[in-house]
């Protein structure tokens, strides 16, 4: 090869390494600028996509009014996120501060546990022996258990931190959303181009694959975690339960995170079967352990529905993201297993086009 050609590809290579690194030098500098509000944008294109369909039924209805619907549907959603926030921190303040100010002036007190206790099979005794303590020296219960309420409390205050980061980050996505499906015609067309280029013919249906997959989960989750908390709340409002409205959003929460509404519905049981009749409380029990077992029926029909892969696929994508990235691992979870499993099967059919032929 003569030395004229070497240089050249010698320059050209440099040139191509340079542009490469620059490129990536680039990309990592995006990245670690856009990475504290990766989860605010995760959820913000996951509510856009499975919220689009209701936001297009309400423009419609509205006159084709994109922004006014965007807003309308932005403000609905806060008030549905903001007022049970609100009430629930405020009733979880008095509760605190009355118990605390009883405890100082000695005037809290727990009654002695009813007689039906010590017949519970198992834990009836022992709970029944710890209950009278409690009733009977409240100081010397809480000093045996310090150290554990103390863990306890630590626990409790991390989680309310928590808790209160992740409701700043939701309406944040909840703004980011009204704006994207505001301008939801243009941004799809730009997704389908950057799909297209990427993986060709078959972009469009990867972006398909994703939105389907998306409102699938939205209503697998989302959907079963209402009717959940919905039932239960009703269940404790039918036994008298204080403050039902609050716990069946406690319920919600639960139920989103896929631990269930049990957190919620077993000490109400145990409250209805210390506090009231037996048939009241044996027929709670039942409709409890309906509200916790439905998810298990209801989950198989709405995950997948939409989506043209095995629903074993969504389900594995979906718990195996949720084990891995949180709540939000439900979804991209979900989506990424889906996308791979449909990028291996067009290249299993393209290897079988290329053998027939």
């Amino acid at each position: 090869m003569p030395t004229t050609e070497l240089s050249f590809l010698r320059g050209r290579g440099i040139e191509i390494a340079l542009r490469s690194g620059l490129l990536l030098l680039l990309g990592v500098a995006c990245f670690l600028v856009v990475q504290p509000f990766l989860t605010v944008i995760g959820w913000a294109v996951i509510m856009t996509m499975a919220l689009h369909p209701v936001f297009a039924r309400l423009s419609a209805a509205l006159g084709d009014h994109r922004r006014s619907s965007a807003a309308l549907l932005t403000l609905l959603l806060l008030g549905a996120l903001i007022a049970p926030a609100v009430a629930l921190s405020e009733t979880l303040v008095s509760g605190v501060r009355t118990l605390a100010a009883g405890l100082q002036d000695g005037s809290f007190a727990i009654p002695m546990p009813p007689e039906s206790v010590h017949t519970w099979p198992l834990i009836g005794e022992r709970l029944a022996n710890a209950w009278s303590a409690a009733a009977t020296n409240l100081d010397a219960t809480l000093a045996a258990y310090r150290g554990d309420l103390a863990q306890i409390g630590r626990w409790l205050l991390s989680k309310v931190a928590g808790l209160g980061l992740g409701i700043a980050q939701f309406v944040f996505a909840t703004i980011i959303t009204g704006v994207l499906l505001a301008t939801a015609d243009t941004h799809n067309a730009w997704t389908l181009r950057v799909a297209r280029r990427i993986a060709g013919a078959d972009g469009e249906r990867f972006v398909t694959l994703a939105v389907a997959t998306t409102r699938s989960v939205a209503a697998g989750v989302l959907g079963v975690a209402l009717i959940q908390a919905v039932l239960a709340g009703l269940g404790l409002l039918a036994v008298g339960i204080p403050g039902a409205g609050l716990w069946a959003m406690v319920a919600l929460l639960t139920c989103i995170v896929q631990v269930g509404p049990a957190p919620v519905l077993l000490p109400a049981v145990i409250y209805v079967f210390a506090t009231g009749e037996t048939l009241t409380a044996v027929l709670f029990s039942a409709w409890a352990l309906f509200v916790m077992l439905i998810d298990n029926f209801l989950k198989p029909l709405l995950l997948g529905r939409g989506v043209d892969v095995p629903v074993v696929v969504v389900v594995m994508g979906a718990i195996g993201g949720l084990l891995t990235m949180g709540v939000i691992g439900l979804f991209v979870g979900a989506i990424v297993l889906v996308l791979g499993y449909t990028a291996i099967v067009i290249w299993l059919d393209g290897a079988a086009a290329g053998e027939s032929a």
